[in-house]
């Protein structure tokens, strides 16, 4: 019953990821990593599945083993991350404090992105 339910809370997680891939301010790594977590531990075989999936799973596989990220993730990363913060902010345009507020997070997740370790053999 456990491993269902952390297959479970894997598989919505990955469903908020993906959502997140596309909305903006919707987070979409934490989601991610939660869901390889859960699936470690809830099946094996959901665990294999998902750091398979071509577009996310060996990022994932490469954080999770502290192996970093590669130079090419983190500028699309950042590239991806201020875009959708720039088109919030164009829907925001009245409030100075909401654009502001996007500024701060945009800033302090290009910060962590740039601070994780970068892959020696990419």
């Amino acid at each position: 019953m456990i491993k269902s339910l952390y297959i479970g809370i894997g598989t919505f997680s990955l469903g908020i990821g993906i959502i997140g891939i596309v909305v903006p301010l919707l987070p979409t790594t934490p989601f991610l990593l939660l869901s390889a977590a859960c699936y470690a531990k809830g099946s094996e075989r959901m665990y294999h599945w998902f750091i398979n999936i071509k577009w996310i799973g060996k990022a994932i596989k490469n954080y999770h083993e502290g192996n970093g990220i590669s130079t090419k993730g983190k500028i699309i990363s950042i590239l991806f991350l201020w875009t959708t913060i720039l088109i919030s902010m164009s829907f925001m345009w009245p409030n100075i404090l909401v654009q502001l507020l996007l500024i701060i997070i945009a800033m302090s997740v290009t910060y962590h992105i740039i601070s994780l370790k970068t892959m020696k053999n990419e």
